[in-house]
């Protein structure tokens, strides 16, 4: 018996999977800096989160807007 991949080309959209990664970005960075300032403020460790994610945030939009697959069926 074989089941329906749910995950199928067809029904992935790209430009919202970058769109919801963008708002958890938005919304997880303030909050991470906001425990960084109300807890021990003498080396920034949120910094190295917000650079990483800021690249994968750039690399998600170029690969979704930039770079994107052709569709040739």
């Amino acid at each position: 018996m074989t089941y329906p991949n749910q995950w199928s080309e067809a029904s992935v959209n790209p430009k919202k999977g970058f769109r919801i990664h963008f708002i958890v970005f938005l919304f997880s960075l303030p909050a991470m800096w906001i425990v960084w300032y109300f807890t021990d403020r003498s080396y920034p460790w949120p910094l190295w989160s917000t650079i990483a994610w800021g690249i994968g945030i750039l690399f998600h939009y170029l690969g979704v807007f930039v770079f994107k697959k052709s569709k040739s069926n």
